[in-house]
């Protein structure tokens, strides 16, 4: 999977499934939110993330709602999802899966990482939001374990990590690399040091990664767009950088899968 021109990348990983990833082009948000911001939670005019939403469905060829999106909370909790449409706000969730076709199940991000799963035989997709509280936890695995509960088996998953923050960006403090180590020591490997005392820099995609070979995804059945939202602005939306340059919020980015 790589990054096309904006606004959006389509492919087609495997037979009957499709991704989307979008940038941040082609929409009509404005500020911190140019311009295609997808997500209606951070701050933005809803009637122009309505319009950008609008947008995107429209040049997928698919009606307004069959996107299925859940209120991320950096939690564990799997929506399934079926053709009955979701209440409106839609419940908390970090993960949703489904067995139905034409339901495109989207996680929105802003240097989380976006993995996207699929068993193409079984014809079960998933789709999760991992940032570094989350993948943790286990949004992963939980999510497999939906997807294994609709069918799917886990020989036969592949998985795409979507756009998220690189390893040269995410700072993070010794507490946060502690947390990683009490879960398994072997953990460590995913930090490098930091020049500031007390820092290590997370590759988030990399843990992910591992965390998928040792759930039993094969490695050559995972592939990672390798592509920091942090340092391509033109491109992404990113919440770190967006703080630290004090730009206030930013918008957010649309990763997603569907049966066809």
């Amino acid at each position: 999977m790589t990054i096309s021109a904006p606004p959006l990348l389509r492919d087609t990983p495997a037979p009957g499934v499709d991704l989307v990833v979008t940038t941040r082009r082609g929409g009509v948000s404005q500020g911190g939110y140019a311009s295609l911001n997808l997500g209606a939670h951070v701050g933005d005019d809803p009637l122009r993330v309505a319009e950008n939403r609008r947008r995107l469905m429209a040049t997928l060829g698919l009606p307004a709602h069959s996107l299925r999106l859940a209120n991320q909370v950096h939690g564990t909790t799997v929506l399934t999802v079926t053709g009955q449409n979701l209440p409106d706000p839609p419940p908390d969730g970090d993960a949703l899966v489904t067995r139905e076709p034409g339901l495109l199940l989207g996680i929105l991000t802003a240097d989380c990482a976006p993995v996207l799963l699929a068993d193409a035989r079984a014809r079960v997709v998933g789709a999760a939001h991992a940032g570094w509280r989350g993948a943790l936890a286990g949004v992963i695995p939980a999510c497999q374990a939906a997807m294994i509960g609709l069918g799917a088996r886990i020989d036969q998953l592949q998985a795409w990590i979507g756009p998220c923050i690189g390893p040269e960006a995410f700072q993070v403090g010794g507490e946060v690399r502690e947390q990683f180590l009490l879960s398994d020591i072997g953990n460590g490997v995913h930090f490098l040091p930091d020049p500031e005392p007390g820092r290590f820099r997370l590759d988030l995609a990399g843990f992910l990664r591992q965390q998928l070979i040792t759930g039993g995804v094969a490695p050559d059945r995972i592939a990672h767009v390798n592509t920091c939202t942090f340092k391509h602005e033109a491109d992404f939306f990113s919440h770190r950088r967006s703080s630290i340059l004090g730009a206030g919020p930013c918008g957010r980015q649309l990763s997603a899968i569907r049966l066809v």
